[in-house]
């Protein structure tokens, strides 16, 4: 199993679901965790990029695994929603926020350090890439 670079985080009431990709972009963990296992589950893990859908939790369990030393980033569900790719279910929500995430990221948009350099903090909201790779401001 690869060091985990980069999770898709589907946040929900009892039951999360995780997507993990290493750093030659392999998916190495789609699964589920209870509410009670995540910031351990998180405790164990290196720090990475984890991406999460904005909503009322999502600010919450952004600052938690601040604390554990990720770098967790809050994207609106509207930016999400096209990279979906089949039903609505958990898993393909978690891996479009992971495809998502990867794409602002490794596409050259956003390096980790620009995101610091843009004034991101670890629970703002994205600012999205214009088609030629410009960062515009969210209004």
């Amino acid at each position: 199993m690869g060091e985990i670079a980069t999770i898709g985080l589907d946040l929900a009431k009892s039951v999360f679901q995780v997507h993990a990709v290493d750093a030659a972009g392999r998916v190495v963990l789609r699964r589920q965790i209870k509410r009670a296992q995540l910031l351990a589950f998180f405790a164990d893990l290196s720090p990475c990029l984890v991406g999460m859908e904005a909503c009322s939790g999502a600010h919450y369990w952004a600052r938690e695994l601040s604390k554990l030393g990720h770098d967790a980033r809050l994207m609106p569900p509207t930016y999400v929603k096209p990279y979906v790719k089949r039903g609505k279910t958990d898993a393909a929500d978690a891996e479009a926020i992971w495809e998502l995430l990867s794409n602002l990221v490794f596409e050259g948009c956003w390096s980790y350090g620009d995101l610091v350099g843009f004034g991101f903090n670890s629970v703002s909201k994205f600012d999205a890439c214009d088609d030629f790779g410009e960062v515009v401001k969210a209004a």
